[in-house]
């Protein structure tokens, strides 16, 4: 029973991570591309699509940008600010 304590705590507290990690990346990627961020919910939002961007196309194309929580965020800002740029030319269109 323990385990099973142990898991879903993990796992509670793996989401809170992703959702730093996602949020910190979001609004770097709103800074960065100018006129294109969706607010702070949005922007978080946007961070955590950018990390799982980030997180198929590197290892994908042999990209790694090292460990740990800076290479986690420096990763999903990257993923964030491609999925930013996509999305702006296809509101332009």
């Amino acid at each position: 029973m323990e385990d099973a304590a142990v898991e879903g705590t993990s796992l509670i507290v793996t989401i809170i991570i992703w959702i730093i990690v996602g949020g910190i990346a979001g609004v770097l990627a709103a800074m960065i591309v100018r006129g294109a961020g969706f607010g702070l919910v949005g922007d978080v939002v946007l961070g955590i699509i950018g990390a799982i961007v980030a997180g198929w196309l590197f290892p994908t194309i042999g990209l790694t940008l090292g460990g740990g929580i800076i290479g986690a965020i420096i990763s999903a800002a990257i993923g964030a600010i491609i999925v930013l740029l996509i999305v702006k030319l296809i509101k332009r269109a």
